[in-house]
């Protein structure tokens, strides 16, 4: 079904399936989003969807229009293809509004790209691609509610951003390196910096392991050794 598409011999009836079509997936995905407390959520979903095939659409019935004209005698020259180019670009901005920076952590990068699948998922439901957008519709959900379950299985590097403060009075240096190694915990990245004035010394430590959260443990072991005065994480 392409362009042209016309539904128990309707073209305005097929365009009212594609709308509410685009519009039930959008609605799935965003509702999924939703209850993650995201904040692209059922609706953002649901219009961006029914956007993107409504322009769609409003491209395909140019062509319809006008596709017959012929060039050599008017200005006028269509690409159709001009149209989903725009969407795919402005849906950019869309995604980039969901993204959310806190400290060194990132949010919303599943989020930006739900949409910006959901965007094609309305283009090919308003070219009349059905198939191709309901397929569309399942991968996305299957990827969303059933692959972010397989998150406690699969080992990945979790990072702690440590800051511990203490005087010049006491190097602690090596017995940090002690406690990390004890945990097997790898220095990923250092930064260190001295107050001459009120004399202390400041350490930033980006530390990787395998297992899992060691915050507070690794808190409790660090206050504990003589000269430190502040410790934080994140």
């Amino acid at each position: 079904m392409f362009v042209g598409t016309t539904f128990f011999g309707s073209f305005e009836l097929a365009v009212l399936v594609k709308l509410v079509l685009a519009g039930v997936a959008g609605a799935m995905v965003g509702l999924e989003r939703e209850k993650h407390g995201r904040p692209a959520g059922l609706r953002t979903h649901l219009l961006v969807s029914l956007g993107a095939c409504l322009m769609m659409i409003i491209s395909e019935a140019f062509f319809l229009k006008y596709g017959g004209v012929d060039g050599t005698l008017s200005p006028v020259r269509l690409d159709p293809s001009r149209v989903a180019a725009q969407i795919v670009a402005g849906i950019g901005f869309i995604g980039a509004g969901v993204i959310l920076k806190e400290g060194v952590s990132i949010r919303g990068l599943t989020t930006a790209a739900s949409l910006w699948l959901i965007a094609g998922v309305g283009m090919a439901f308003g070219m009349g691609l059905f198939g191709a957008g309901a397929m569309a519709t399942v991968l996305a959900l299957f990827s969303l509610v059933f692959l972010k379950r397989l998150d406690p299985v699969i080992k990945k590097d979790r990072f702690l951003y440590l800051t511990i403060v203490s005087g010049l009075e006491t190097d602690i240096f090596p017995e940090l390196e002690r406690v990390f190694a004890e945990r097997q915990m790898r220095i990923s990245d250092l930064v260190s910096s001295t107050d001459l004035i009120i004399g202390e010394v400041e350490y930033q430590f980006v530390l990787t392991q395998h297992r899992h959260r060691m915050g507070r443990e690794m808190t409790q072991a660090i206050t504990a050794l003589p000269g430190v005065r502040r410790v934080s994480y994140k």
